[in-house]
């Protein structure tokens, strides 16, 4: 296994397609983490440019929902309520009391959660979507294999903007 100076898992370049996917998300969930680490509460709170209000502990906040929403709701279908209780399902609210410690473990149990659930799945299986998704991607179901991609992808976004975050907090970038 080979690994970047920061200690995040290199996807393998050979493997096969499920090991592919796999390693990658695996390596965006990787990079958030590390994008929040060694930083104060305070800094975690802080928006990058007005009007923006994205935070380095929103995103993480906000991906516990994204992962809740695709792993549980849409391929499970599972009917689970949101993680945080205030969230209007993107999970971007902060609470004065609710610091990173607290954030990056129910980030944490939603990838476990999300693994368990795929485990055994093919990535031919597939979930369905609400109303609303379906209306965006133009199908009521999706397979699993589309989940994982559409998760890269996510989380390769919001790791940009995690690193311009990061960037404007002190000055620390990188991959």
């Amino acid at each position: 296994m080979v690994m970047t100076p920061d200690g995040r898992r290199i996807p393998p370049p050979h493997a096969d397609e499920r090991a592919t996917l796999e390693g990658w998300l695996d390596f965006h969930r990787a990079t958030l983490a590390l994008k929040c680490a060694g930083l104060d509460d305070r800094q975690l709170r802080l928006a990058a440019v007005a009007p923006s209000s994205m935070t380095l502990l929103g995103l993480v906040q906000h991906m516990a929902e994204v992962e809740r929403n695709w792993f549980q709701r849409v391929f499970a279908g599972h009917d689970v309520p949101t993680v945080y209780a205030e969230s209007t399902v993107d999970g971007f609210e902060l609470v004065p009391d609710r610091g990173i410690d607290e954030v990056l473990a129910a980030w944490r149990a939603e990838v476990a959660r999300g693994r368990e659930l795929i485990a055994d799945a093919s990535l031919e299986d597939s979930g369905e979507l609400s109303d609303q998704e379906a209306g965006h991607v133009g199908d009521r179901r999706v397979s699993l294999r589309w989940i994982l991609v559409h998760m890269i992808e996510e989380y390769a976004r919001h790791n940009g903007h995690a690193d311009l975050i990061r960037e404007c907090i002190d000055g620390v970038t990188g991959a």
